[in-house]
């Protein structure tokens, strides 16, 4: 999976999708004007039929998701999005997390939450955080992600989880196993010894082999139940 990568000096374009054009209107706001230059908001959309349509053309290389629309949900959104290339980040917008939420997004290829109520410091760092390859979510999702990943594993499932994390090559399965840990691709390269583009590289080529966002190779390596480094 190809994800896209924003080249340094140039502003991370962004689309807002969300069936309320009032928030749509706020968040290009603050995207606009709380990041000093470093966001483009290139589109906003109130379906996530549209959304998806628009950026096939437009190449956003950050989305933000609301869930509940008319028509297709942001889940099924995101996840045709997921299936571009190179396919955009994903950032949930809500204001609430039912108890499912966490899991379908992640399953759907989100890699974090950005809640309606966030300052428009929190909402910015959000943004330039999951281009840089780092997960985003909030208090009260990340508890409950914890929450699932430490549910009770059944055997068959960690010994399929490892099977699975067998298929990329050792140095690539480290960084995965690095980057579920919650480095930075930055910190990966500094552990491993190598530039921060070769560690982008494993990632990238692990993506592809499993067929799996990043977060969803941290839910993998979750379920491997692979001890953590020191």
């Amino acid at each position: 999976m190809l994800v896209s990568e924003v080249q340094q000096g140039d502003p991370i374009r962004v689309s807002v999708i969300d069936d309320d054009p009032m928030i749509c209107q706020a968040m290009s706001l603050i995207l606009t004007d709380y990041s000093s230059g470093r966001i483009h908001v290139v589109s906003t959309s109130t379906d996530g039929t549209t959304a998806v349509e628009r950026a096939g053309s437009e190449h956003p290389d950050v989305v933000l998701m609301d869930i509940a629309m008319p028509g297709m949900d942001g889940i099924e959104a995101t996840r045709m999005l997921r299936t571009l290339s190179p396919a955009p980040h994903v950032l949930i917008l809500t204001s609430l997390s039912p108890s499912n939420t966490v899991e379908r997004a992640i399953e759907a290829g989100a890699e974090g939450f950005v809640s309606k109520t966030d300052a428009p410091e929190e909402i910015i760092r959000r943004v330039l955080g999951v281009c840089e390859g780092t997960p985003q979510f909030n208090t009260a999702s990340q508890r409950q992600l914890i929450g699932d990943l430490t549910a009770q594993r059944p055997q068959s499932r960690r010994d399929e989880a490892r099977a699975l994390l067998d298929s990329p090559p050792e140095r690539e399965r480290e960084a995965v196993v690095l980057a579920a840990e919650g480095y930075t691709n930055a910190e990966i390269a500094s552990r491993m010894f190598i530039s921060e583009r070769t560690a982008k590289a494993h990632l990238s080529s692990a993506s592809d082999k499993l067929s799996m966002g990043r977060v969803q190779m941290a839910r993998l390596v979750e379920r491997a139940d692979i001890p953590a480094r020191l």
